[in-house]
């Protein structure tokens, strides 16, 4: 067990380092020259040599990155050039909201989506499984953003329950800023929901025609015993999988529905920084994510064997 959790944190170290380059690298091949960014076209040559020369500009390609790789690992991705607010508080604070929201929805599409799912596998073929079938794949086919807007023109234009615009933090009010986010969560609960239904059915049906399952049928267990002692455990590990990888895509991919939503959240920021040709708060939105991506699947393979105990073999 403890040559897998190293093997895995081994492997996730150049991963991150490579990230890292690839990161600063995309950012190099942007056209255009930052410090001019910042000073703006009216700036002198002297200006712009200082300000290049305070960004690292002046040095070499390989020495621009060792000292931004040492600035990152001190906790220093710089100041925003619109904002000049620094980097690193901007994107936790954004940050919070788009984690608040993807992982609450994550967790409720999987709290239904897998007891559904072992239900569809044990009713296999039967009309309540082919109904909850098409009903999840339905949920996989509409797009977040379209299903976001019905949820909005519904619960907020037509009946009035939600607000429509704008967000207030947990600080400010924590009961109002839960009405704000009702809806993106209600709206990502959905769309998750029929790709965890149909991986949690696909995985209940290959253990159900396991061996051990006959046998434990043999020895006059109830179906509701064999599914929830026996089937779950190794149905959900396939499981687990897909939603480290949903968890991860959301974290990165959210900026649409946080847009339909007007919500201030880290994928709304880079979209924003992208258009201002903030390169200090890209550069850092797109190092966050990666990063997160990566540890948020590290962490499902150190706790697939938790579901899973031929890993630890």
């Amino acid at each position: 067990m403890f040559r897998f959790i190293l093997h895995r944190l081994g492997m996730a170290v150049p991963t991150l380092l490579l990230i890292s380059v690839m990161v600063f690298a995309l950012i190099r091949f942007i056209p255009g020259d930052p410090a001019l960014l910042m000073l703006g076209d009216m700036a002198d040559a002297q200006s712009l040599a200082q300000m290049r020369s305070s960004l690292g500009l002046d040095h070499s390609v390989v020495t621009q990155y060792l000292i931004w790789i040492k600035s990152v690992l001190s906790g220093d991705l710089g100041f925003s050039i619109s904002t000049r607010q620094a980097v690193l508080p901007l994107l936790l604070e954004r940050f919070s909201v788009s984690a608040t929201i993807v992982l609450v929805a994550v967790a409720l599409a999987t709290l239904i989506a897998v007891p559904v799912g072992l239900f569809a596998a044990w009713k296999q073929n039967s009309a309540m499984d082919l109904g909850l079938v098409a009903g999840a794949t339905l949920l996989l086919s509409i797009p977040s953003f379209w299903l976001g807007l019905l949820l909005l023109y519904a619960f907020g234009i037509k009946l009035g329950w939600l607000p429509v615009v704008g967000y207030v933090t947990f600080a400010d009010d924590p009961l109002k800023a839960i009405t704000y986010l009702v809806l993106p969560i209600v709206t990502l609960t959905l769309v998750e929901f029929g790709a965890i239904a149909r991986m949690a059915r696909a995985s209940t049906i290959e253990v159900l025609r396991l061996d051990y399952i006959a046998h434990a049928r043999a020895k006059g267990l109830s179906e509701g015993a064999v599914l929830w002692r026996h089937a779950l455990r190794n149905a959900f590990a396939p499981t687990w999988t897909l939603v480290g990888l949903i968890l991860g895509n959301l974290l990165g991919g959210i900026a649409v529905l946080e847009t339909v939503f007007t919500l201030p959240g880290v994928g709304r920021l880079m979209v924003d920084s992208i258009f201002a040709r903030d390169y200090p708060v890209l550069q850092g939105c797109l190092l966050l994510i990666t990063c997160i991506y990566v540890l948020v699947n590290l962490c499902v393979d150190l706790l697939y064997p938790l579901f899973d105990p031929r890993v630890k073999l």
